[in-house]
């Protein structure tokens, strides 16, 4: 496995210090996020997954704990839309350049707004995905949010 992502690579970019965390991914894993919050022995709410999913039409980005869900109904407030739902799968591939199971908010091919839970600031670091299956990277909530020009905003159900 490779470090180098087009995630890790736009970190690098964009000068944010990140520490990369692989492990095993498990492809059969019922909830991706929490196995690998669980292969690194690190509390599921510090390890952040990343979601594509669209307001009012228009695709945004969330990045939640892994131990959570999302509110479709917080989610479409946080961008000032009437409505939200999750991107299918293969849009979110072909927007982002990245798999499912390898997706980040950092670097994705094309820019878009993006979230994060506020309970992201309650950790000093918070783990989110760097671009391919079985890699996340570790930094602090102001460089992810820093990163991704993301708002901070409650997002969970």
């Amino acid at each position: 496995m490779s470090k180098t992502t087009a995630a890790t690579l736009a970190l690098t970019k964009a000068g944010i210090a990140f520490i990369p965390f692989p492990y095993d991914y498990d492809p059969d894993a019922p909830r991706i996020g929490l196995q690998a919050a669980e292969a690194l022995g690190r509390a599921p709410e510090q390890v952040f997954k990343t979601l594509m999913a669209e307001v009012d039409g228009k695709p945004v980005c969330v990045v939640v704990p892994s131990d959570c869900e999302v509110s479709m109904k917080k989610l479409a407030a946080a961008f000032r839309g009437k409505s939200a739902n999750m991107m299918k799968p293969v849009d979110a591939e072909r927007l982002t350049g990245f798999k499912v199971g390898g997706i980040s908010p950092f670097g994705q091919r094309k820019k878009v707004p993006t979230a994060i839970d506020e309970t992201a600031e309650l950790f000093d670091e918070v783990l989110i995905n760097g671009g391919q299956r079985g890699l996340l990277v570790g930094l602090s909530p102001a460089d992810a949010a820093l990163a991704t020009e993301a708002k901070l905003v409650d997002l969970v159900a």
